[in-house]
């Protein structure tokens, strides 16, 4: 029996559906801007993208969702790093990709609002732990030739400083400061392989 129309998922292969999406997003992060993620209902957003409420429901049936896919696929500021098997070389590059990327104000915002969500919103946490899950794979695949597979906790370490310094220091991430935290990582590192001595 065929879905009612109103019940589809849409086909995420359709150019036409995935130029929905990208119009959609694209205004989303306009109005991020303007109004503030407090402010982004679903209703404005439809009124300003010029679709209808129910579309904008079968992308993304809840807001944490549509914050989601702005934080994850929001328009790429830097070319995005390549694998390979020097582990300086490739963190240095990834922590340098995620700066830019959460530079981005509308994706700064987007991130802010799910983590502010995230204690009462059931939604909003999963987001959130869906983010950090598809950049951890990430970094892993980029990793691969190294054969280096940090565990949740060495990921942590490498992301926690920098996102510490933008979101919680609102300072700057500079080159400098991304050094050190990668320099720092690999001592961790290093230190975890050693044997223990008993």
């Amino acid at each position: 029996m065929k879905q009612p129309a109103h019940r589809r998922q849409p086909t995420l292969s359709n150019p036409r559906v995935q130029r929905t999406r990208n119009h959609v997003l694209a205004t989303a992060r306009e109005l991020l801007l303007q109004v503030g993620p407090a402010e982004l209902t679903y209703a404005l957003l439809a009124e300003r993208a010029d679709v209808t409420r129910q579309t904008l429901y079968r992308h993304w049936p809840t807001r944490a969702a549509l914050l989601f896919d702005l934080v994850l696929q929001g328009p790429d500021p830097g070319t995005y790093p390549q694998p390979g098997s020097d582990v300086r070389a490739v963190a240095t590059a990834w922590l340098k990709s995620m700066r830019a990327g959460v530079s981005v104000p509308a994706v700064r915002s987007a991130v802010l609002a799910i983590a502010a969500q995230a204690d009462h919103d059931p939604d909003s946490a999963q987001a959130l732990v869906r983010i950090s899950e598809d950049r951890h794979a990430d970094l892993n695949k980029l990793l691969e030739p190294s054969g280096i597979r940090p565990s949740d906790d060495e990921f942590a370490l490498l992301y926690g400083p920098v996102l510490a310094r933008l979101f919680l220091d609102r300072g700057e991430v500079t080159d400098a400061f991304i050094d050190a935290v990668v320099a720092q990582w690999l001592t961790n590192l290093q230190c975890a392989d050693a044997p223990r001595v008993e």
